[in-house]
């Protein structure tokens, strides 16, 4: 199984798509996906689905919004799959498994279980896919992908890189973590409380490994090439500290000093305006060392330059666990 959910949601069996394009069972299907190989409750997906006003008859409706995965699923094994060149591919849908009615031959039914293979091995039915276990229900990915999974495991090896000191492999690993984002967590599907919460998470992970490919970079002296970036993430992200003291410090390495107390004295005003703050003791430090700084002073080598902001809590937080 192949699940993506930094994104459009997409979730595919046997490389046939089983996502529905019905608002409750799509949320259902996220819910799952995201923690997919665990068991999530019933009371979970009911929480997800109706905000604590659920149906009287809610247990029915749940059963069925999962027989409608089921039967995606069930489609989407008897196709013959993306290495047979047919059935998986542009043009053909789930269906295109079953003999077409001109050549005379019955149309094969369809197994909701486990059945025996021609070889005499054990396939899998809907039922092993999404089981119905004690307490809830289980999406089993036989071992598949899943985007978020990935995008931890390179963060994480980005992290270990970054406090080694490896400021080139961090880079690299940190940016094919966010590679992996094609847009927001569960783009297209209607999220509950419990989704949003995770797309929250999910977003706050995406922001602190792009702070740390960003701080990697930084070291590595690539400052005149982070300035078209921060121009937009600063914009985009108007109150975030960090973004806005590593794009201070990319224009004061690229000589453009005036430019870098710009960007501090606009976020001090969004800042007051919008959340009556002033900036961090950190950014104000910063501020008064470019401030002072004489525009013939070279630049700090990239090997000793010092974090802008230290991140251990956000990716705690993130709960992007560093290695």
């Amino acid at each position: 199984m192949q699940i993506d959910v930094l994104g459009t949601l997409d979730v595919r069996e046997n490389g046939v798509s089983i996502a529905p394009t019905a608002p409750k069972p799509r949320q259902v299907l996220a819910l799952l996906a995201l923690h997919a190989d665990r068991v999530v409750p019933v009371a979970a997906l009911v929480d997800e689905l109706w905000s604590g006003r659920p149906p009287r008859s809610v247990r029915t409706t749940l059963q069925t919004y999962v027989l409608q995965l089921r039967e995606l699923i069930t489609l989407a094994l008897r196709s013959p799959g993306p290495d047979t060149g047919i059935g998986a591919g542009p043009g053909f849908g789930p269906a295109s498994a079953a003999p077409p009615p001109s050549s005379g031959l019955p149309v094969p039914s369809v197994p909701s279980g486990p059945s025996a293979s021609p070889a005499g091995s054990v396939r899998r039915g809907a039922k092993d896919v999404l089981a119905t276990v004690p307490g809830g229900y289980l999406l089993v990915s036989g071992g598949g992908t899943s985007d978020v999974r990935e995008f931890e495991r390179l963060a994480g090896l980005g992290y270990r890189a970054m406090d080694a000191g490896e400021h080139k492999d961090a880079s690299r690993l940190l940016g094919e973590a966010l590679l992996l984002w094609t847009g927001p967590a569960f783009a297209g599907v209607p999220a509950g409380a419990r989704l949003e919460t995770e797309a929250r998470r999910l977003e706050e992970s995406r922001l602190c490994a792009l702070d740390q490919r960003i701080e990697a970079d930084l070291r590595l002296g690539r400052h005149r090439e982070l300035l078209a970036e921060l121009t937009v993430l600063t914009s985009r992200y108007a109150t975030h500290e960090n973004l806005h003291a590593q794009f201070m410090l990319a224009l004061h390495r690229s000589g453009r000093r005036g430019e870098a107390l710009d960007v501090y004295h606009r976020l001090r005003t969004t800042l007051v305006r919008d959340l009556g703050l002033e900036p961090s003791p950190r950014l104000r430090r910063l501020q008064q060392s470019i401030l002072v700084a004489a525009p013939e002073t070279p630049p700090p080598a990239p090997s000793r330059a010092p974090a802008v902001l230290a991140l251990p809590a956000a990716r705690a937080r993130a709960g992007v666990r560093p290695v």
